[in-house]
Order: C-alpha cells, then structure tokens, then sequence
C-alpha cells in the first residue's frame, strides 16, 4: 500500500483538494479561450456572439457551482480513501467535458441535439456528485458531521430529476431545456448553507 495511505487505506483530504481546484481552475480556462475577439467595433459585432458568450456564462455558473459544493463538502470531511478518489476523478472527468459540451452549444446557437448533449453531461456531473456523496458517507458514517450535513440531499435529487427531464424536452423546444438548465443553476447559485453551518459548530 502507498505510504501516503494510513490505515484503513485513508489517506488527507489536503491533496485532493488542491488537485480538484486546479482541475476546475483549467477547466474554466479552456472555457473562457473559447470565446472569440468580435470582428467590428460596434455593438452589432457582439450579436453574433450572444449565444457563446451565454453558454460560456451557464456552464460557468455551473462549473462554479460544483467547486463551491466541493470546496465546503471536504471541508466537512477528515480524510479520503481509494473510493473517494475515483468518485472524485469520475465527477471531474464529466466537468473536464463542459468546455466542449458548451462550444457545441453555443457555436451551434441552441440547437437541439447541442442542448440536449449539454444536458446529459449536466445530468452526468449530477450522477457523479452523487456517487461522491455516497462514498464519502460510507467512509465517515451516519453520526458524522458530513453525515449530518447531507441529509437526504433533496436538493441535488431535485436537481437531477430536472436534468433528466430537460433532456428529452429539448426535441419539443430547446428553449425549454435551456430554461430547466437555468432553473437548476439559479437553485444552487445562492450558497448551500448545509456545510457551513456545520463547520460554524
């Protein structure tokens, strides 16, 4: 066994930490070096633009969001093992996608399949939060702080019961999946106060 692993295969949370936020800091760079330089020097040379530059905001809303949750989840949290690991590698691989599911968006103004596309990797970043959720409950217990924090997660339940929804609601009107998408990201946009009052006691 790997000598940065204690017993029980644990190991700090210290190097996880830094490794997702400087995954998430590239992540939000690839993003915004998708946006272009408008040709012109009028206000008509951005309208091109608008459909990128919203999709660049979303998934950055997005993509915040998560690193805010992250950030304040292992705050709660004293150590990670091998599970947590991979579930925490699973959720930044579909977050690593976001730069390409948003240029596919927003290159192609909104289109149908593009939405719909964004919304499964949304869908899939949900997916893989949850699966962290749950390893790192086993990990700590039920009496733990992050235990207690959790709860029953309605929120993240709720919100990926909208994406699944959104998804296939594209194909009747794209407008529609766009403004569930936005619907969740205005749900978590006001900070999730479950692990700060826990770090407060």
């Amino acid at each position: 066994m790997p000598a940065a692993f204690g017993e029980r295969g644990c190991m700090g949370k210290g190097r996880v930490e830094a490794f997702t936020d400087g995954v998430v800091a590239i992540i939000i760079t690839i993003m915004v070096l998708d946006l272009k330089v408008p040709e012109g020097d009028t206000l008509s040379a951005l309208t091109p633009q608008w459909p990128i530059f919203l999709s660049y905001v979303l998934s950055f809303i997005n993509v915040g969001i998560y690193w805010n949750n992250l950030h304040n989840m292992f705050h709660t949290v004293q150590r990670v093992d091998g599970r947590v690991l991979w579930a925490n590698l699973n959720l930044l691989f579909w977050l690593s996608l976001m730069p390409v599911t948003t240029a596919f968006m927003g290159e192609n103004h909104f289109a149908p399949v593009p939405v719909a596309v964004y919304g499964v990797d949304l869908a899939l970043c949900a997916i893989a939060f949850e699966i962290l959720v749950i390893a790192l409950h086993r990990l700590h217990g039920d009496e733990s702080a992050f235990a207690r924090a959790v709860g029953r997660d309605r929120k993240g339940k709720i919100s990926l019961a909208i994406y699944l929804t959104a998804i296939p609601l594209t194909f009747v009107s794209q407008w529609i999946g766009v403004a569930l998408y936005v619907l969740v990201a205005a749900i978590w946009f006001v900070p999730d106060r479950r692990f700060a009052r826990m770090a407060e006691k």
